[in-house]
This record gives structure tokens, sequence and C-alpha cells, in this order.
């Protein structure tokens, strides 16, 4: 997939100019560790990660020595985290998880000298910005390269909506995460106002990821059921979209197509709102739909904006498949904010 991760811990040796830290990959779920090296020419690697459950450890602290210990007890004295969250503030909490950090005391509990902390999106953004085109796969429009200026926006369905984009200028280039995945749901047809109209009798306002995300599949499933007079099963969002991708649920496969124009539609927004030149999707659930996602009509809502449709089918779509984007994003952006 790509040789951005090592194969092993030799790989990571202490070389002139070489910057060595721990990356770290913190969700509501699970926490994943790497040794990483920034080499003196940018280049970013990773070792093979380490996965823990964040409900077996009740702080991060105790993840961390979990971590120090399967690496044989010695860490570098450098950290970069992406976090599921907010990162601005004196206090980080997580919604799924107990833990609590607060980045004005990493540096002493874990005997860190430099630490850069980034939320989860803007590290998939910096991830984008330094992978090589190996890291991606072309979905729709002109198949060319990222561009090398302007602006590149970032769309990542998972458990929310993650929505960043970055801008590179003079061979550099800027990060900005956003709250877009909370903006309002724009229904397209009349199957998207029947899955807004439900969404609705429990959300006094339906934003664009009670619609574009992992969990949303369960109320477009039952909508379509509700559409054909089908009694369905209470069924949670894993088993409608393992049965939807294995066939064996004609309505699940369906409502997996219509998550993907609902994803085009989003894209395309995006795309105009942030001037983009350019749209990368992120994350394991675009990754795992990807042939669905060519065989849908995503394309034809990315670019379906009326006037702009000219314009929307210029830009290029990828797919990052990156396999650790949030861990070599965090070391790309310690990169960026610690050796300029």
């Amino acid at each position: 997939m790509t040789g951005a991760i090592a194969q092993d811990a030799a790989s990571l040796t202490s070389a002139a100019g070489t910057t060595e830290l721990v990356a770290v990959d913190i969700g509501g779920t699970h926490a994943r560790f790497a040794r990483a090296a920034i080499a003196a020419d940018g280049a970013i690697r990773l070792d093979e990660p380490v996965t823990l459950h964040t409900r077996d450890h009740v702080t991060f602290e105790s993840a961390w020595e979990e971590f120090r210990t399967r690496s044989g007890g010695a860490l570098p004295d450098a950290v970069a985290m992406s976090i599921a969250g907010p990162v601005g503030g004196a206090v980080i909490r997580f919604t799924n998880n107990p833990w609590i950090i607060r980045p004005d005391t990493i540096g002493a509990r874990l005997g860190c000298a430099r630490q850069t902390l980034v939320n989860d999106f803007a590290a998939v953004a910096h991830a984008v910005a330094r992978a090589g085109p190996d890291d991606f796969v072309h979905l729709t429009g002109p198949d060319a390269p990222l561009p090398e200026c302007g602006t590149i926006s970032v769309i990542g369905p998972g458990t929310g909506l993650g929505v960043a984009h970055l801008l590179r200028v003079d061979g550099r280039y800027h990060v900005q995460a956003t709250e877009g995945g909370h903006i309002d749901f724009a229904p397209i047809d009349a199957i998207d106002d029947a899955i807004l109209a439900r969404l609705r009798r429990r959300h006094t306002r339906v934003s664009v990821e009670r619609v574009v995300s992992g969990p949303a599949i369960v109320d477009i499933y039952q909508t379509l059921g509700a559409i054909e007079g089908k009694a369905l099963q209470d069924l949670a969002d894993i088993g409608i979209w393992q049965s939807g991708a294995e066939g064996t649920d004609p309505l699940a496969s369906a409502a997996i197509d219509r998550f993907c124009l609902s994803l085009g539609s989003a894209a395309g927004d995006y795309a105009l709102a942030q001037g983009a030149g350019a749209v990368v999707i992120a994350g394991g659930l675009g990754y795992r739909i990807r042939e669905t996602i060519l065989a849908s009509g995503f394309a034809e809502r990315f670019c379906a904006k009326g006037r702009f449709a000219a314009l929307m089918a210029a830009i290029p779509v990828k797919l990052i498949i990156h396999p650790q984007p949030g861990l070599f994003g965090a070391a790309a952006a310690f990169a960026r904010e610690h050796l300029p």
C-alpha cells in the first residue's frame, strides 16, 4: 500500500540530522502509538504501530507506559499527538473514553522536551500534504496529481464527518481544521427529503454528518425500508455496512449506494465553499467502499452544482490510502512546527 511505514525498529536507528519522536493517534475507542523518525531532508518514517484499547487504560499516561514497556523501556523525548477533538483548551476531554489530557503538563508527565498537538482531522490534512503519489487512488475528475498551489479540501466520513483543508503556496502549506461536518444537510431529491424528515423527528437541526458518517447508514437503511413498506430488523450500523458490502441484503446495498450519493453532494459543497482545486476523501470507511463509490452516482452528485457543473468536473477527487494517516500526519505536523 505504501512504503512509508518501516518494517522494523532498526529502520529508525538514529542518524545525523534525524529527529526521533513518538507519534500518537487518539480516538474514542483506540489509541495508536508508533516511533517515528524525521530525516534531515524531511522524509518521515514510522515504525510498526501499536494499537491499544482506550477502555483498558484509566489514563493516557497508563497507555503511554504500556507502549514504553512494549518498546523496550526507552522512548524519544518528543511527541506528536493527533486527538479526536478540539485541542486549543487547557483541558482535553474525550467523548467515548474517560481520558483527560492537560497540554501544559504533557512534557513533564511524559518526559518530552518538545510536543505537538493537533486535531485528528488536521493531522489527516497534514498527511495529505506530505503523502506521496502512491498513497492516493483516483476517484473522479481529471486523473492528475494534487495541485502544488491552491486549496485541497479533505473530507473523511467515520464516526462523524471530518472536514479540513490545506493551502499550498510557494512550496509551503498551511492546514486549517474546521467543524464543517456540522453544517446543515441539504436534500437533493425525494429520498433525501425522506431521510431528512426521519432525522428531524429526533433532531431539531440536521447536520451533514447525520447523513454522511458511518452510523448514518442506519437512518438511510430504515428510510429506504419505510419507502418500500418493509418491516426491518433493528440492525446496528456495522451489520448494515457488512451485509451491504457482501451483497447479502439488497436494501443494505442500496443504502450504501445512497450514502455514496450524499458523500458526493457533500464533497462538492465543501469544494465550492473552500475554493478547492482538488478534493481528498480520507478514512477507513472510504477505503472499504471505494469500489462502490466508483460504481455509484458519487461523481454525478459531486458535479451537480447547477451553473458550476463544468467547474466541478475539472476538479480531481482522490482517496488517500496511507495505512496510518493520523500517525503520519501527527509527525508531519511536528515537523511543520519544530523543524521549519
